[in-house]
């Protein structure tokens, strides 16, 4: 390990070797001093590269000092914290002892607005960096307030000033020119990696892309903005192109070079698969951009990230075209556009991110990932969605902001072109492609109370009850001579099951033929006949099939002679019901007559002689 740290140290070298003017520039800010009288005047302060500067803003504030107070420990309750009604604390402190973020963390926790931290020798201004992720580390990303370093005369100066008891320091951080803003449009660069086993940093970046994306691509199809993606890499020493670690790291003969994700080439993925990755999200940015549609970038990384991870061994060519195809790119192109990674030859797109890479004017060197670079001078705070927005914010020229600038409830659909490159089923139209303010994400969706479950890309399937109504919950089904099977049960609520009649994995199923199998109808007297879904089993002469027990068996004459009793047994008992129902009937309709013909005679002749005239009647109707 010791040889191949070596030659990572040259290789990384290399790098910037190829301007004398190459350096790091140091992104300033401008304090103010407002009070007291003899110290009035304005300062630089390098803006550090965590917490939260305020591009396109200003901040008064008192400021606050302990005598050789270095903030490297927390300070008991919050001693500068301020109400409303009162300026904001701005505490200095003393380099020294501990790393700058946990002197900004600890004078958050305190209740500070910002810190100055006062430089102890005298040299010129540097940015102060995060530290080297570790598990004491973690405060870091919880860094909101905005850290500048001062150097050391200035310091001084506000120390003497501080020490009056009478003395009241207030000063003005201005950050309003520290962003460009020259005009209506932003032009903003994201030097990345396409790594993704090379631990926290790696994982700030990811971060950064997914929550970023809705921003992005709003700016980009407004015309706000121009976005373009960069890649660091390295090209290999004449003295190691024949090294193992050089044709590990490297493509085109040693030209473009990128270090080993595990730092181990015996195992894993080796340098030379990150420099190809990274050329082919290059030439994504680059077909998108041919397409009109530069914003597919940002949609390309993120679902490699899901799809093609290291981490899942799936970091692969075929993955990665997957994505490609299904985002609705032209895959010859970008592969035209990437060229030949074993050829001995320049590659026109990696030629020129290492000419990018070194710094230029105000620009300066691109030396650690991940960087921003906004209106060409680097980003410096936290790796933030709203904190970088704000920053490009400032960008614009004075009141040429777009609405995203103003109103963070915007959204954009980006389901609306190849359904996102999310699942969707093309009988039912139901997709997995949810929008968001942040972009499109790919997740199995709940469809009239049905719930989806899948990766999102690839496919979605119903489970749980009701998810045979939905697509037949994914499962087999098909139909033939107007009868239906399915796999799909409502009892079970996941898996697939072949039915009856057939046999398969739920996914596919094909019919049994039973005859020939011997599963049924195997009786002496039994002739079997195969249908789909079933069979047919006859006997032969008089005999009857019982399917239950599988056999044939004989019609019996006694069964014959009980049926024709039986007949008779029913006829007889329908025709006394007959009978009755008619004598039944005859007695009500005598009845009701008579009392009919006594209500008429009764209306015009004496009673007594009613039941002659009611006997005579009954003889007539008798007659009839």
């Amino acid at each position: 390990m010791a040889g191949f740290a070596a030659v990572l140290a040259v290789l990384t070298v290399a790098a910037v070797v190829g301007s004398a003017s190459a350096r790091f520039v140091v992104e300033k800010s401008a304090v103010k001093v407002i009070r007291p009288e003899h110290i009035k005047g304005r300062h630089d302060a390098a803006l550090a590269n965590f917490g939260v500067p305020n591009y396109g803003g200003t901040m008064v504030g008192v400021v606050k000092y302990q005598v050789n107070s270095t903030a490297c420990n927390a300070f008991d309750g919050e001693p500068f914290k301020t109400g409303a009604s009162r300026r904001p604390a701005i505490l200095l402190v003393d380099r020294g002892d501990c790393y700058f973020a946990l002197k900004a963390w600890n004078a958050q926790q305190a209740g500070a607005a910002a810190v100055l931290v006062a430089d102890n020798i005298d040299e010129p201004l540097l940015t102060m960096d995060n530290p080297e992720e570790s598990q004491n580390t973690d405060y870091v990303d919880k860094i909101n307030i905005p850290a500048a370093l001062i150097n050391r005369e200035f310091g001084a100066a506000l120390k003497k000033a501080l020490a009056k008891r009478d003395e009241l320091v207030i000063i003005k951080l201005d950050w309003r020119e520290s962003m460009p803003h020259p005009d209506e449009r932003v032009e903003y660069e994201f030097w990345t990696n396409s790594n993704d086993e090379c631990g926290p940093r790696c994982d700030d970046q990811m971060s950064f892309v997914k929550n970023f994306k809705g921003h992005a691509q709003l700016l980009e199809r407004g015309g706000f903005a121009q976005f373009t993606p960069r890649y660091i890499t390295w090209f290999c020493p004449d003295a190691y192109l024949l090294s193992k670690q050089c044709k590990a790291q490297c493509i085109n003969k040693g030209r473009y070079c990128a270090p080993d994700p595990e730092q181990d080439f015996s195992e894993g993925y080796d340098g030379k698969d990150v420099v190809i990755e990274n050329l082919r999200q290059l030439c994504v940015h680059r077909v998108g951009n041919e397409t009109g549609r530069p914003w597919v970038w940002w949609d390309f990384v993120t679902d490699f990230h899901v799809r093609c991870s290291m981490k899942n061994k799936s970091y692969s060519r075929d993955c990665a075209e997957e994505v490609v195809k299904s985002l609705g790119l032209p895959l010859d192109k970008v592969n035209r556009c990437m060229g030949d990674p074993e050829a001995d030859a320049e590659n026109d797109v990696l030629k020129i991110e290492q000419e990018i890479q070194i710094g230029h004017g105000s620009r300066g060197d691109v030396t650690i990932l991940p960087t921003l670079v906004i209106n060409n001078i680097q980003y410096r705070g936290k790796l933030e969605s709203k904190t970088v927005l704000k920053a490009i914010c400032a960008g614009f020229k004075e009141a040429t902001e777009p609405p995203v600038c103003l109103n963070q409830d915007m959204e954009t659909n980006e389901c609306l072109r190849s359904n996102g490159g999310c699942w969707q089923d093309p009988k039912s139209n139901i997709t997995a492609c949810k929008d968001t303010f942040r972009g499109r994400l790919c997740v199995c969706p709940v469809v009239n109370n049905v719930k989806y479950e899948g990766d999102g890309y690839i496919a979605c399937k119903a489970v749980g009850p009701g998810r045979c109504a939905m697509d037949n919950g994914g499962c087999w089904t098909e139909t033939k001579d107007k009868q239906t099977y399915s796999a799909c049960l409502d009892s079970e609520l996941t898996g697939c099951r072949c039915p009856n009649g057939f046999y398969g994995d739920g996914y596919k199923c094909e019919d049994i033929d039973e005859c020939k199998e011997k599963l049924a109808c195997n009786c002496p007297e039994c002739q079997c006949k195969n249908k789909w879904g079933g069979y047919d089993c006859k006997c032969k002469g008089d005999l009857v099939y019982i399917k239950g027990e599988d056999t044939c068996i004989a019609k019996s004459n006694n069964a014959s002679k009980f049926g024709w009793i039986l007949s008779i047994i029913v006829i007889s008992c329908v025709a006394g019901a007959g009978l009755a129902g008619y004598i039944f009937y005859k007695y009500r309709l005598r009845t009701y007559m008579d009392s009919e013909i006594m209500a008429i005679m009764s209306q015009y002749m004496p009673l007594d002689s009613h039941n002659n005239e009611i006997q005579s009647l009954r003889q007539e109707s008798t007659a009839l």
